[in-house]
């Protein structure tokens, strides 16, 4: 054979081989890659070529689909009463992809997830029939707090104490979700630029300082580590208290109240500064840390499912800044989910059932394929005397203290009020808080809530946690409790 033609040959065969080799590389290793590519236009043709799977609340649908015209995408994601559920569902979009629980379960309500297929469509790899999402939501409770927030912006938490159940999941200002469903830019573009940030989750995905509402924390972890034998037990607590290592003597609401070595259960009935700052530097950051984090502060893993912001309790402070930790400010931050998490401990004996939000899942048939209700973890956080000892000390909070807006008639109410000061020197209007419990006279029925309002129409002087946010959480106590 000539030489030259030999050589053409080979060379030939080593680019035949090349292409092989690189077709085989895109085939097995990039191939998934580029399958799963946010812009592989044909991922949302698959998606949406059918129908998805629904989010159950109660039995209803308060999801859907729609054909749609004139689009290589045949259905779209469609809402009912979304601006109520947003905090719930998050929104589907052909273009902007997907948050909340419909992200979460995207798979699964596409039918994607391999947990719907058969063997037979696992080996073709053909899609199943799409699953549904069943939540924990009460829809009484959902629309109570959401009326009751109304144009305040703030977020709401509801839980069953004895189950974990969250029972409504609320932030305002809301947005509806259906806006984003085919990718409108203008509703995108206007609902990310706005100044109140209605796409937030403010009930799960916001940790601002809970103010006196971290109190409770401070008060269980005084009581457990036996710092005061009882919530009737006198404090030594000068008033007022002067921060350790300063010259800044640390004020109370009211100059009146009866805040000087007061028990725990009159420094929370009157919200004393002075009692729970030194509280928390007598027991050392590390006891009050300690505390903290077994409510659920500093955990980066918290899901519902939805991953929520962790809450946080700081760590290497002076004893000044422990002092103000002490009283929910420094850097402590928390969410209207983790402040109901602290009342839903104490209100069940010392004991956190894991705060869940989806009771289970299904496939089309509705057969279930994971019950997330009998996979619940409880966790003893305190012991059931020094619940009892902070239920005691919450009621009197609501019969004679601070947060007297949270009464129900017909029901035992515990709760604690909070005003949170934020920005440089505490110059813009404080957060107004409320964590509380409620147990029916009647029906044996608990619920356990906290609220945190940003901001409203009131004037600053006239921000707390009683006037605020406890209506907000007797809306809510009140249309959980009810038969």
């Amino acid at each position: 054979m000539n030489k030259t033609i030999r050589r053409a040959a080979v060379f030939t065969l080593l680019l035949v081989l090349s292409l092989l080799v690189r077709a085989t590389w895109v085939q097995f290793y990039d191939g998934k890659a580029l399958a799963d590519n946010k812009n592989n236009r044909r991922n949302a043709i698959e998606q949406y070529a059918n129908p998805l799977g629904n989010i159950i609340v109660a039995g209803r649908a308060i999801t859907g689909s729609a054909q749609t015209k004139g689009s290589d995408l045949k259905y779209k994601r469609t809402y009912t009463d979304g601006s109520l559920y947003a905090a719930v569902t998050g929104y589907s979009s052909q273009v902007f992809g997907a948050t909340q629980l419909e992200g979460v379960y995207k798979n699964l309500l596409d039918g994607t997830d391999t947990q719907l297929k058969n063997p037979l469509d696992t080996i073709t790899n053909k899609r199943a029939s799409p699953g549904d999402v069943v939540t924990t939501i009460d829809p009484d409770v959902q629309k109570a707090a959401y009326a009751a927030l109304g144009s305040k912006k703030g977020g709401a938490v509801a839980i069953d104490p004895t189950n974990g159940k969250i029972l409504a999941v609320v932030s305002t200002p809301s947005y509806d979700p259906s806006r984003l469903t085919t990718g409108d830019s203008a509703a995108w573009t206007k609902l990310t630029q706005d100044a109140d940030k209605p796409m937030t989750n403010r009930a799960l995905r916001q940790p601002l300082p809970p103010g006196s509402t971290f109190k409770l924390v401070v008060a269980a972890a005084a009581l457990e580590d036996g710092l005061y034998k009882n919530v009737d037990t006198g404090t030594d607590s000068p008033n007022p208290y002067t921060l350790p290592n300063t010259r800044t003597d640390l004020s109370n609401e009211s100059a009146s109240a009866p805040c000087k070595n007061a028990s725990i259960r009159v420094a929370l009935q009157y919200s004393c500064n002075n009692v729970f700052a030194k509280m928390a530097v007598d027991l050392g950051q590390d006891k009050v840390k300690a505390m903290a984090e077994k409510f659920g502060f500093n955990d980066s893993s918290q899901d519902v499912p939805v991953r929520a912001y962790p809450s946080v309790y700081p760590s290497n402070m002076d004893k000044s800044s422990t002092a103000l930790t002490g009283i929910g400010q420094y850097d402590v931050t928390a969410t209207p989910l983790q402040m109901a998490m602290v009342s839903a401990a104490i209100a069940n004996g010392g004991k956190l059932v894991s705060p869940h939000m989806v009771s289970q899942t299904s496939d089309a048939s509705g057969n279930v394929v994971k019950n997330y209700d009998d996979s619940t973890e409880t966790k003893e956080i305190v012991s059931s005397t020094t619940a009892e000892q902070l239920q005691s000390a919450m009621q009197t909070v609501v019969t004679e203290g601070t947060g007297t807006n949270a009464k129900i008639s017909g029901a035992t109410v515990g709760g604690k009020t909070g005003t949170a000061q934020h920005g440089e020197k505490n110059s813009k209007t404080p957060f107004a808080w409320f964590t509380s419990y409620a147990k029916s006279d009647s029906n044996g029925k608990e619920v356990a809530v906290a609220v945190i309002v940003e901001q409203s129409d009131a004037a600053r002087s006239e921000v707390s946690g009683n006037g605020l946010a406890a209506p907000v959480a007797k809306a809510m106590m009140r249309a959980a409790l009810k038969n």
